[in-house]
């Protein structure tokens, strides 16, 4: 794997005691050889894979500087496509890019797949090298902070909506979990794409920042399929997307109309759930996983967000303040990215 090397002051993680494990390190800096690129990160992006990887839950390789998500400005470069004062920001999955999976652009089927930040050093960091295919060209209507949010969750959902999902302009999407940073990314695509969306939240006080978002109806986040059913007149959503797992998956399949499809990426509230086997044959229900993205749909977000999609920011800490914005992501139902600026 061509591994990303994170330099200057770095937020490492050393123990996996939480926030408190990681600490700011300093590392050599070095020049890019052929084929990679030097970037000064001017935002990092958090997500609740760092919280899983701080706290063991994710188990990796220490130290590790954390963090998938950054945008910066190429300092120095190995690779012709690229040179100092570009604007960019980082495709979030690190591959072998030689294998037949990825030249075929299957890069989440690499069997080197990783995420940055988990298996590779991530973005938390002044200067990360990055093999060249990492980097796209920042959106110029984003700001830093906007550009360091799209990454890995955005990308998620993009897949998971748009590839595996294929949903439509006119059809309806269910978002269970609107409040998380899977689920905002979920609602802002779905309405990019023309859909009709529903969403759940367990925060109340959330019910109208993702109305403001697009969702047309936001329900409570348990027994949530009635009034879905109600508001479709009985049909039920076409797409029913759930990163929340075993504490909401019957009540998706509940909600998931006749040839619908439910897609999920995440485990959260657990890894086991009971299946009723009748409700996805007779129903002709699909049922899809998904895992972060390729680098040709990543291209497609990013195209997307050049024309208007705007991912959501919730609060931005320096980067020194690593471990009071990962405390403020785990104690917090934001809606929106939490943001490292080094």
């Amino acid at each position: 794997m061509r591994m990303v090397l994170s330099q200057g002051r770095c937020a490492v993680l050393e123990e996996p005691v939480g926030p408190l494990g990681v600490r700011m390190r300093e590392r050599v800096t070095t020049e890019p050889p052929p084929g990679r690129v030097t970037v000064r990160v001017r935002a990092a992006g958090l997500n609740h894979l760092d919280l899983w990887v701080v706290t063991g839950a994710q188990r990796v390789e220490r130290p590790r500087v954390i963090s998938a998500d950054g945008a910066g400005v190429v300092e120095s470069s190995g690779a012709e496509q690229w040179a100092a004062g570009d604007e960019v920001l980082f495709f979030p999955v690190a591959a072998c890019w030689r294998c037949e999976r990825c030249r075929l652009g299957q890069q989440v089927h690499c069997s080197r797949f990783a995420v940055l930040g988990e298996h590779s050093d991530g973005a938390a960091c002044e200067v990360v090298q990055l093999p060249a295919e990492n980097l796209y060209r920042k959106p110029a209507g984003l700001s830093w902070a906007e550009a360091a949010a799209l990454p890995l969750a955005y990308l998620t959902a993009w897949r998971m909506l748009v590839t595996r999902a294929r949903l439509c302009a006119g059809e309806t999407l269910l978002v269970v979990g609107g409040s998380g940073a899977v689920g905002t990314a979920a609602i802002l695509i779905g309405k990019h794409l023309g859909a009709s969306v529903l969403t759940t939240t367990r925060a109340e006080d959330k019910g109208p920042q993702l109305l403001e978002l697009g969702a047309r109806h936001v329900f409570p986040s348990s027994g949530y399929s009635r009034p879905v059913l109600d508001v479709t007149d009985g049909r039920g959503a076409d797409v029913v997307l759930d990163h929340v797992g075993a504490a909401t998956f019957d009540e998706s399949m509940r909600s998931t109309g006749l040839g619908g499809r439910l897609v999920t990426c995440g485990a959260t509230t657990g890894v086991v759930t009971q299946l009723n086997l009748p409700r996805v044959f007779v129903r002709h229900l699909e049922i899809l996983g998904s895992t972060a993205g390729n680098a040709d749909e990543f291209g497609d977000l990013v195209r997307a967000a050049d024309r208007g999609l705007r991912p959501v920011v919730a609060k931005e800490f320096p980067l020194a303040g690593v471990q009071e914005a990962l405390s403020f992501l785990d104690s917090s139902d934001q809606v929106g990215k939490v943001v490292l600026r080094p």
